[in-house]
């Protein structure tokens, strides 16, 4: 049986040789490239073809999200696995969205980590038990609310939805908040991907037909 074909792409150097060596210690993968930024990752999965990409979510020049999109989108034989630190709904939620085929946090055992490589090289989606359990309560959420999207934000993303209409930034909703930019990025472009609206305007004017504004 041929090995695996792997791409790793982590931003810390330690720990994408130390991930390296433990999969391919298992006889069952090859790594044929790794990357230190998403860039990099994405340029290197379309010379090389891996079966299986496993890669961070926060990485320089381009996230593991927008890895997962491109991987997606243009290699279409070539499946993805996200490996990180985060456990958050505001990370794992827009992952599962993007099309990953498997997500597992860092604390993962190597068993565990070759099972998901080796289900997701097969075709069947792998998935840790946080991620697991956000794709079960976005399902019971859009189940509940049926067709009123503003029903299926979160409280975080109604109270960022309620400061962008009157007009506040970023920076200003993560001050008032008490919460990290970062976060509020991440708050606000949800609030904004499940209504499926693209910028301040158009939030404005959902909030105006369906008599939300404050």
């Amino acid at each position: 049986m041929n090995p695996i074909r792997l791409l790793v792409a982590d931003d810390h150097t330690i720990v994408r040789q130390g991930l390296v060596s433990m999969l391919e210690e298992t006889g069952e993968c090859q790594v044929v490239a790794q990357a230190a930024d998403g860039f990099e990752a994405f340029s290197l999965a379309e010379k090389t073809k891996p079966d299986v990409v496993v890669t961070d979510i926060s990485m320089p020049r381009m996230s593991g999200l927008e890895v997962v999109k491109r991987v997606r989108a243009e290699l279409p034989n070539t499946r993805t696995l996200v490996l990180t630190v985060h456990e958050e709904d505001e990370y794992i939620l827009p992952i599962l969205r993007a099309g990953a085929n498997g997500f597992l946090n860092k604390d993962t055992s190597v068993s565990e980590l070759m099972m998901a490589i080796k289900s997701i090289h097969a075709g069947k989606p792998y998935f840790g038990p946080r991620a697991t359990k956000a794709l079960a309560e976005r399902q019971h959420r859009s189940r509940d609310h049926g067709d009123d999207p503003y029903a299926s934000l979160t409280a975080r993303e109604r109270e960022a939805f309620h400061l962008v209409i009157q007009g506040k930034t970023t920076k200003e909703i993560a001050q008032i908040l008490d919460i990290g930019v970062k976060t509020a990025e991440n708050h606000r472009a949800r609030m904004m991907e499940k209504l499926g609206l693209r910028n301040t305007a158009e939030v404005v004017r959902f909030a105006a037909l369906r008599g939300l504004l404050t």
